[in-house]
């Protein structure tokens, strides 16, 4: 691209974004410098562009189908039109791109075009397909197109829409397959439903745990707003999905080679929603606490109906008069919000929230106050610091438990009056000094000893426990830069020294690296001792990441020989998950039925195996073959561990007869289809299942075990435990006495 054809693209796209038409002539006054020719290119191309701006721009649409909505990036669009001739740049209806099949198109903007499609093979689905319109690849556009795709597809969460596939067409522009979201925005289906205030942080909760996701993963939304977090019925539960990442950032690792902000520091996202570093534009890098302002936002709106801001207002103050707001002015607090409302409007919204207006008030007023201001902080450094600590103070207030954010103290609140009175303060500070001097040397004689010394030794206490948690964060540090450096020897020691007192995520982490380095070098006793310390400190992580802890504990305890243990083990894992239900109530199953257990045990199981049951026939109709070939595994140990046999070989034949296999899954299913005919006295059927399960892990142990691909190493010593168990089952021969060699080949 020359510089003058980038120079042209520039233009267009700061331009594009001003909503005041006086506004958008100066910048073109001042870009184009006198000439007329690029003037009337890039006028001609913000005419085009009127109906339709940016595909990633400031708003967006949520199309809605019978039953579904998919939500994408576009400024302003027009309604879909059935029946209409295809416009230019766009693919024909009932058109094959790739392995998909274009059934509909369900939205467009200027720069893109969002088609339903059916997956051909190789299941059958329905899906969302969005493609560049071919002409519109320039340099930006494709960035964040790529951003996006990226983004979606290097997280795995039940509240994030997920990526499927991704290519380029034959004509050249990419396109990428995502899940096709069911459902409304949360702010619609709240008011439709007229959710109660706790109904609606319940389903804010969830949101909070998937940003916390997201951010886990090293990507930031960017946009978090009411028609990017969309509600749909799972068996009649509603389930938030966070969907459109198009805008979002890398923060340990770039999405792109191409960058997402042009070199005017265009602005991207919604500005009711931005946070004050958004909009910004300067030198302050983007982090996390973004997107707990937009989650600040939206709490803020499912409360009052209202944003702190009037999107409408914002939009007609122009770029810089809204900028100062964002970064300025503060918001009314949410009781008040409502108390300044209209009588009119004041009933309407209470309504909606089914309680009596002065209620409503009452509800917001005090806790849910403090979260949401916290969380609107214009300075970031006094913001929650991620979004599971947004979604924990919501619990806390939920379950009438102290939130973290309480007002500030008198001198925080004092500062803040002397910043916007400095000349007043500065002329009073002078005469108050000197009669504050005069006092306290009046009084000081006045105070008892006692009292001294007990201020002196609460004193000495706070310094001391400070001291204590800088040092505990410092090393905690020192070791996460260790382990990024690959250094786990010296992460290791510096962890030993240090006494976690409380829950930690940073703390969690480095943990986790530290045992996964220990156990996948076998050494046993070191990975158990460090995973039994990071179940009691992963606090704070969302479900997804404590389950996992626990599938990685449970095979170590084992390998170990530590069979008491293990047992105190899984009983913690029932008692801590039936406390805090999870999605993922498979693993817990699986990991608890590792090795043999007892009635009372399977009884305690008995409510996880009900919901892996619904999951998988959530997930196998809705063509999740992954998830649901997984929870066969599962349900199969469960029924063996019963006594189920032939419904145990059932779920076994399920997992196996999926596509897209799974190396160290399958190798566990045969392994159990195995012990289930032998049990069934079908013995050469048994034999056969073993001997293609234990070629499996033969092969997988004479090389480095796990990877993300092919199962984590804990999915492969999972497989290895119930292989040993297999064969002393079939072959009715203990594996120390293998004549064959297969118990030491599989224990390297």
């Amino acid at each position: 691209m020359n510089a003058e054809t980038q120079r042209e693209e520039e233009l267009f796209d700061a331009a594009r974004i001003l909503p005041d038409p006086a506004a958008r002539a100066a910048l073109l006054d001042r870009g184009c410098n006198g000439n007329v020719a690029l003037r009337g290119r890039i006028e001609a191309l913000l005419t085009a562009s009127d109906e339709a701006e940016s595909f990633f721009a400031e708003s967006r649409t949520v199309m809605t189908l019978p039953g579904a909505a998919l939500q994408f990036s576009a400024s302003v669009m027009s309604p879909p039109e059935t029946g209409r001739a295809n416009q230019p740049g766009e693919e024909p209806i009932g058109a094959l791109i790739g392995r998909y099949k274009l059934l509909e198109k369900i939205g467009e903007g200027g720069c893109g075009v969002v088609y339903m499609a059916e997956q051909q093979e190789p299941v059958r689905r329905r899906v969302a397909l969005k493609i560049i319109k071919l002409g519109m690849e320039t340099k930006s556009v494709v960035a964040r197109f790529e951003a996006e795709r990226q983004a979606l597809a290097m997280m795995d969460h039940p509240n994030i829409a997920r990526v499927f596939d991704a290519g380029a067409t034959d004509r050249g522009p990419p396109y990428f397959v995502m899940e096709l979201v069911r459902g409304v925005k949360i702010t619609e289906y709240c008011e439709k439903n007229r959710l109660d205030v706790r109904q609606r942080l319940d389903l804010f909760i969830q949101s909070c745990h998937a940003i916390q996701h997201a951010h886990q993963k090293g990507i930031i939304h960017g946009d978090i707003k009411p028609s990017n977090i969309m509600v749909a019925l799972h068996d009649g539960v509603p389930v938030p999905k966070v969907i459109d990442f198009g805008i979002s950032k890398a923060t340990e690792a770039r999405l792109t080679d191409e960058v997402l902000f042009t070199a005017n520091a265009q602005l991207i996202g919604t500005p009711a929603y931005m946070s004050p570093e958004q909009v910004e534009m300067g030198g302050l890098d983007i982090d996390t606490r973004s997107d707990i302002y937009s989650l600040g936002v939206l709490l803020y709106e499912l409360m009052t109906g209202k944003t702190p801001f009037d999107s409408k207002e914002l939009s007609k103050v122009g770029l810089d008069e809204m900028r100062r707001t964002l970064r300025e002015k503060e918001p009314p607090r949410p009781s008040a919000r409502l108390h300044a409302l209209s009588v009119g409007d004041l009933e309407k919204t209470a309504a909606s929230r089914q309680v009596e207006p002065a209620r409503l008030v009452s509800l917001l007023r005090g806790d849910l106050d403090w979260i949401v201001m916290k969380a609107l902080e214009k300075d970031r450094g006094r913001r929650y610091e991620t979004a599971n600590g947004l979604a924990l103070d919501v619990q806390r207030h939920l379950s009438n438990e102290p939130v973290v954010a309480r007002p500030s103290g008198w001198r925080y609140r004092f500062q803040k009056l002397v910043r916007r009175n400095r000349v007043v303060f500065a002329a009073g500070g002078a005469v108050a000094l000197a009669l504050v001097i005069g006092m306290s040397l009046s009084t000081w004689l006045f105070l008892r000893e006692r009292e001294a010394r007990q201020r002196a030794v609460a004193a000495e206490q706070q310094q001391v426990r400070l001291r204590h948690e800088a040092e505990v964060r410092e090393k905690i540090t020192q070791a996460a830069l260790l382990v990024s450096q690959e250094k786990f020897t010296e992460a290791d020691r510096l962890l030993s020294e240090i006494s976690f007192a409380q829950p930690t995520v940073e703390g969690a982490a480095v943990l986790r690296a530290i045992a996964e380095w220990h156990a996948v070098q076998s050494r046993w006793k070191p990975a158990a001792d460090r995973l039994m310390l990071l179940i009691g400190v992963n606090q704070l992580d969302g479900w997804d990441v404590s389950t996992l802890d626990y599938l990685r504990c449970g095979p170590v305890l084992i390998e170990l020989g530590d069979s008491s243990g293990y047992d105190r083990f899984r009983e913690e894992a029932i008692s801590r998950f039936t406390k805090t239900p999870s999605p993922a109530t498979d693993r817990i199953v699986k990991i608890c039925l590792l090795l043999p257990a007892d009635r009372k045990l399977l009884a305690a199981l008995n409510p996880f195996a009900e919901s892996t049951t619904k999951n998988f026939m959530e997930a196998d109709a809705g063509g999740d073959v992954f998830q649901a070939a997984w929870l066969s595994v599962s349900l199969a140990l469960w029924e063996y561990r019963a006594g189920n046999y032939a419904k145990a070989a059932e779920w076994c034949r399920r997992c196996l007869a999926y596509p897209e296999p799974n190396a160290p899954r399958t190798a566990t299913a045969r392994v159990i289809l195995a012990m289930s005919y032998q049990r069934l006295g079908r013995g050469e059927e048994a034999l056969g299942e073993l001997g293609k399960g234990r070629e499996i892990v033969e092969n997988k142990f004479k090389s480095r075990v796990g990877t993300p691909v092919q199962g984590f190493w804990f999915d492969w010593i999972f497989a290895r435990i119930l292989l040993r168990e297999s064969v002393g089952v079939v072959e009715s021969t203990p594996m120390s006495g293998d004549p064959t060699g297969v118990a030491a080949a599989i224990s390297r």
